[in-house]
């Protein structure tokens, strides 16, 4: 565990030091870039904030990512079983994401008001491609001799589905879920944008006008802090089923 986390921890301090040194030998004016001391003296002092903003950011993260696998792992088994689907969707569902979503954002904000609904959107709309396409793709790789086996068997579409299917597609969903988490938290940071009086990215934008650069600074650490922790959830979600399956 150690010797694992020993690189990347190097690095980080060479960044930070570097990073550090730039802004107090005068590279920079402090109140465009804030130095990693001055950062994490804001995470600690306006930790109460923090945390505040932190929970509201992770309701909207932590539902828009649920929305997400729910409607990324359904349309990836529509578009398995029906080759209408497949021709009809698929194209619409990859031109989907070169659309500039904070284009939307406002008119989903006038259509359904200044609630959580229309940050779940915008979180689903940005999240649900990667989920789409791995459970399409895990689908695809089952192995055609076993489809033919289930036949062989007289299984129903549906048996052949359950039982050969549907494991190998689970992996490949959570797979999806742990790529639309690492975007996620910059789907909730774009969505507080449209409009919000709470949230991490609307903390960090009410701190740039006030020349609260640190603070700024704190809000997108913890975003991103926050978008690890679950990356690395999800994999130990991944990695649990896996092995509860018997896969090596």
């Amino acid at each position: 565990m150690i010797r694992r986390a020993w690189p990347p921890l190097f690095v980080l301090v060479v960044l930070f030091g570097v990073w550090e040194a730039y802004v107090d030998l005068g590279g920079v004016d402090d109140l465009v870039l804030a130095s990693p001391s001055q950062i994490a003296k804001s995470i600690y002092n306006d930790r109460s904030l923090l945390l505040d903003n932190l929970r509201v950011t992770a309701e909207e993260v932590g539902f828009g990512i649920l929305l997400s696998v729910a409607v990324g792992f359904a349309l990836g088994v529509l578009l398995h079983w029906s080759d209408i689907a497949r021709r009809a969707l698929y194209p619409l569902i990859v031109g989907s994401q070169a659309v500039p979503l904070v284009v939307f954002a406002p008119l989903l904000v006038y259509w359904v008001g200044f609630g959580i609904l229309p940050k779940l959107v915008i979180i689903a709309l940005i999240c649900f491609f990667p989920v789409v396409v791995t459970t399409y793709d895990g689908l695809r790789a089952v192995d055609p001799e076993l489809r033919k086996l289930m036949r062989t068997l007289d299984a129903t579409r549906w048996q052949t589905f359950r039982i050969a299917e549907l494991p190998a597609a689970l992996p490949a969903a959570l797979s999806g879920a742990r790529i639309a988490v690492a975007v996620g938290v910059i789907g909730a940071f774009l969505a507080e944008t449209a409009g919000s009086t709470a949230g991490l990215g609307h903390l960090l934008l009410q701190s740039i006008p006030a020349l609260e650069t640190p603070r700024a600074f704190a809000s997108a650490v913890v975003m991103a802090g926050f978008a690890i922790a679950l990356f690395y959830a999800l994999g130990v979600a991944e990695r649990r089923l896996l092995s509860y399956r018997g896969t090596p």
